[in-house]
């Protein structure tokens, strides 16, 4: 039966995950998924590969984009799928988006240096040096998995807790683009977006709000919600005439360990691959 299923959020090395996008796809392959969306966050740099990937492995590959926005004060994500990873409009867009993120970076780097932890971008970049590419993003999980190199953490959960999360010591938060200009980015790209997980924003106002703005679906079924949320949020898109859309949020591995949740572990029936598609937006010329 998992034949007929999609995990629709992945993440890759192209932005914070630990497993290339060829990886997530043979991942997909081996726990018998039909699909599987590649969203990472801000760049689509990781796409092509996976698309060549699932085109050899038989698993059909749905091009992704995890937009970073914020709303009243917190971060709020949005997916995008079905977008053409070639529109030059989109592509600078995205370009603008991590260096927003690189600006929360160095902003952290300093939070972190008034507190006596001493810890350089290169330092940041050097684990991940080796598969990083141009367009490629840098975050807080690789300043974290920096922190517990150079001995000021035991684990990354213990970077987050202690520096990284919000309210945390060395927390930053940068002006970024809200939501429902996400949702204008992705149509005028000729995708379909969705909002993402939902149930971390602990704002249904807000949810409810997004609904009506031009979203395709809501991630009702995600690695972090209850069944009790699960429900709510699929009831949630059906009251709005949205798709309910699932994914794992899979970022690879840490110590062995799948983060936030084993790839497949979340999933959709397919046939809402093709009830997105059916929900683009008209590619701006």
């Amino acid at each position: 039966m998992n034949g007929i299923f999609a995990d629709l959020h992945t993440h890759t090395t192209a932005s914070d995950g630990t497993q290339s996008p060829a990886d997530n796809v043979r991942l997909a392959a081996e726990a018998g998924l039909a699909a599987i969306a590649i969203t990472d966050h801000d760049t689509v740099s990781g796409v092509r590969e996976a698309l060549e990937a699932g085109s050899r492995l038989g698993v059909q590959v749905v091009p992704g984009v995890e937009i970073s926005t914020v709303s009243g004060g917190q971060d709020i994500h949005v997916l995008g799928y079905w977008i053409d990873i070639e529109d030059e409009t989109l592509l600078r867009r995205l370009s603008e988006l991590r260096e927003t993120r690189d600006l929360r970076n160095v902003l952290i780097l300093e939070k972190l240096a008034a507190l006596g932890i001493h810890l350089t971008m290169e330092e940041v970049k050097a684990e991940t040096a080796a598969v990083k590419r141009k367009d490629d993003t840098i975050g807080r999980p690789h300043i974290a998995a920096a922190l517990l190199r150079k001995g000021y953490v035991a684990t990354v959960q213990e970077a987050f807790d202690r520096f990284l999360a919000s309210g945390a010591a060395a927390y930053a938060n940068v002006e970024r683009i809200t939501p429902e200009t996400a949702i204008a980015w992705i149509r005028e790209a000729g995708g379909a977006p969705v909002l993402a997980h939902p149930g971390l924003y602990d704002d249904d106002d807000l949810v409810e709000e997004l609904a009506q703005r031009g979203l395709a679906g809501i991630e009702a079924y995600h690695a972090d919600h209850s069944p009790e949320e699960e429900r709510k949020y699929a009831s949630i898109a059906k009251r709005w005439g949205l798709l309910a859309t699932a994914g794992s949020d899979f970022h690879g591995y840490r110590d062995g360990t799948p983060f936030h949740a084993a790839l497949g572990s979340k999933r959709i029936d397919a046939s809402v691959i093709a009830q997105l598609e059916t929900r683009k937006g008209i590619k701006q010329r």
